[in-house]
């Protein structure tokens, strides 16, 4: 949007907030500084009236930086009553140094005017302050705290004019203010516990300055003589180091009103210009009162303080604004620590990425977070309204996935922010590495239970249909051949032959599917072993094995288990369904570190109409369970081949 001034010349919307929050950090600034000057050659009396005056001067220095950063990026009730407070603040320190400076002989004349301004300019801020501000603070719509508002301001106003007019009765409107201060604390203490989540930080802070802001007018107006008159303006000075960080605190780490944390530098250097006039100026006024006949001295002595003060106090106010301003982030390596948590106390993989997406999202002040790696469904945290800024997720060298983050609205990564990042996603990594590995171990158990489960079922069809049926025969034949023993010998001789056989064939039956299983010979004599036997189980029946295995001296039992199930399951399906009359085994050790099994035969070849069945299912579950692989091809010349490729697994002793 464009905006026509007077003049005709074209003006964004935002220039005009730039100059006036320039204007008002100039003014009082302004003020401040003359009025510290005009007090030094004033040579003022030590007493509590100074006190008010630092106050002033602080006011003027600590509140027109604060408004004008907040006011140079958004217009607002806020950072309008914080200018306000702040030039209030420098009139009123303008006016007592006036006032000093004319009592000296030679000074300027004596103007009734200005030093009223002592006494009134300050009323309509500082009570603004405490009275409206703490209500604006926010960024969700004013509700019944609209009252608050109403209340705040018209009494305000009301003192205000008193205060011009010189109102003798004053002292009960203040009263009233004090405890309409209080209740204004009290509601932001309430919004802090029970408010929106977002609106939270820094609340805490603002209820204690504003309470402080109003129990700070009872020692002057209370009746009460043991409380001493200057804790007035100690408590606003302390105040000062309370409500102006708590206004920034609620507003920045909440980002309200859309503004980006990019003043941390510009809070440092108005919190040390502030602390370093003042101390100038208590030091000045000292050693002028110590060494009254050497001004020169008295100054050269207070700047000499002042620089030896400069850099603790820079390193003490540079930790302090950057934990207020920047949070956790300010700390990437405490931000690492409650990730390293996270590796350590999840119990399941949703929470533990979903404890780490939201940890970064929070500390990091991000709109979205979302951790996207193969092998695992993507986790979100928050909901991104822009493109993402994508991060590659590398654990020892792998790329393991993409962290995406975005910022709110309006705000874009600052190389911080991008650094911190890059040093989170080391640890984010390895959070993803660990779930992919919970979730490969679930998966495998899985699969192992299903496997499992398609034995069993494979063991009572075998069971259920062959072996049940045999014995129940035998049994049936048993009780007809005692009865042809008592009529007909021969007959019943014969009958008990026959049963004797296929009680024979029944026993084979139940050794082959022991066998089948787990056959003795493979734990004893090995996997060569093992293979040559169940070569050996189809001698006579039209369907030749043979079997060509290395020496695996110490292979291990899981391997050759999974290796001996494999040729079994494949053999038997040759056996069944491929109609061939040669088979060949082969276990072989690769020279890339595997074992290479291979079935082929020389049957009619592989159905490509029909699905794989059961049989080809379990070979392939075993290879997966050891890290192979297992691919059913059709055999060069006619028949069908199973290669299976097995991690080569050694146990020694």
């Amino acid at each position: 949007m464009i905006l026509l001034t007077e003049g005709g010349s074209r003006q964004h919307p935002g220039a005009g907030r730039a100059r006036a929050a320039a204007a008002i950090a100039v003014v009082s600034w302004a003020l401040a500084v003359v009025a510290v000057v005009l007090m030094v050659v004033g040579r003022p009396a030590i007493d509590e009236l100074l006190w008010f005056f630092v106050v002033d001067a602080s006011v003027a220095c600590v509140y027109g930086t604060v408004a004008a950063v907040t006011l140079s990026r958004r217009a607002h009730p806020v950072p309008w009553l914080l200018g306000l407070a702040a030039i209030g603040g420098g009139l009123a320190a303008f006016g007592y140094a006036y006032d000093v400076y004319s009592f000296r002989p030679g000074g300027l004349d004596p103007n009734e005017t200005i030093g009223m301004l002592q006494n009134t300019a300050w009323v309509p801020g500082t009570l603004a302050l405490f009275l409206v501000v703490p209500w604006l603070v926010r960024d969700h719509p004013l509700r019944w705290e609209w009252l608050g508002v109403l209340a705040g301001s018209a009494l305000t106003a009301t003192i205000t004019v008193g205060a011009i007019l010189e109102w003798v009765r004053l002292s009960d409107l203040y009263w009233l203010s004090i405890g309409l201060g209080l209740v204004t604390a009290a509601a932001v203490e309430l919004r802090r516990r029970f408010g929106p989540a977002e609106e939270r930080n820094g609340l805490g802070w603002l209820a204690i300055g504003t309470a402080i802001l109003a129990v700070s007018f009872v020692p002057v107006l209370s009746p009460w003589t043991w409380l001493p008159f200057w804790m007035t303006p100690v408590l606003h000075l302390v105040s000062q180091t309370v409500f102006p960080a708590a206004v920034l605190v609620a507003v920045l780490r909440n980002r309200m009103w859309g503004l980006r944390l990019v003043v941390s530098r510009a809070v440092l250097a108005g919190l040390l210009a502030t602390g370093l006039l003042v101390l100038y100026v208590l030091v000045t006024l000292v050693l002028t009162r110590l060494l009254p006949s050497s001004d020169g001295l008295a100054q050269l002595l207070a700047a000499g303080a002042v620089a030896v003060a400069v850099q603790p106090a820079r390193l003490a106010a540079a930790r302090r604004v950057h934990a207020l301003v920047y949070g956790d982030s300010s700390d990437p390596a405490r931000v690492v620590r409650r990730l390293g948590s996270q590796l350590v106390g999840s119990t399941s993989v949703e929470e533990l990425l979903g404890g780490v997406t939201e940890d970064i999202g929070r500390s990091m002040r991000l709109e979205s977070v979302t951790v996207d790696a193969d092998g695992i469904d993507p986790v979100r945290w928050g909901r991104p309204t822009e493109a993402p800024t994508s991060i590659d997720l590398r654990h020892r060298g792998e790329r393991v996935g993409v962290l995406e983050v975005s910022p709110l609205p309006g705000e874009a990564l600052s190389a911080r922010d991008l650094t911190t990042l890059r040093d989170l996603s080391s640890v984010v990594a390895a959070a993803v590495a660990v779930a992919r590995a919970g979730a490969d171990l679930t998966e495998l158990r899985v699969r192992l239970a299903a496997a499992r489960l398609e034995e069993r079922r494979v063991l009572r069809r075998e069971i259920h249909d062959g072996l049940g049926p045999s014995l129940a025969g035998i049994r049936l034949g048993l009780q007809g051949a005692r009865n042809l023993l008592k009529t007909d010998p021969e007959a019943g001789q014969a009958l008990l032959a026959r049963l004797q056989a296929e009680l024979d064939a029944a026993t084979d039956n139940v050794r082959s599917l022991s066998h089948h299983l787990l056959p003795p010979v493979l734990d004893e004599l090995g996997l060569g072993a093992a293979l040559t036997e169940l070569s050996g189980r189809y001698d006579g029946t039209g369907l030749q094995v043979d079997v060509e295995c290395d020496r695996f001296e110490g292979l291990d039992p899981q391997l050759a288990a999974a290796a001996y199930g494999i040729a079994s399951e494949a053999t038997t399906n040759v056996a069944r369904h491929a109609d061939a009359t040669h088979c060949w085994i082969s276990a072989v050790r690769h020279v890339d570190g595997f074992l290479l099994l291979v079935i082929a035969d020389d049957g009619r070849g592989v159905d490509t109409v029909v699905r794989p069945g059961v049989g080809t299912s379990s070979m392939r579950e075993r290879a997966e369970e050891q890290g192979g692989s297992l691919d059913v091809r059709p055999r060069q010349g006619g028949g069908t081949e199973v290669r299976a490729t097995l991690p080569l697994v050694m146990t020694h002793g």
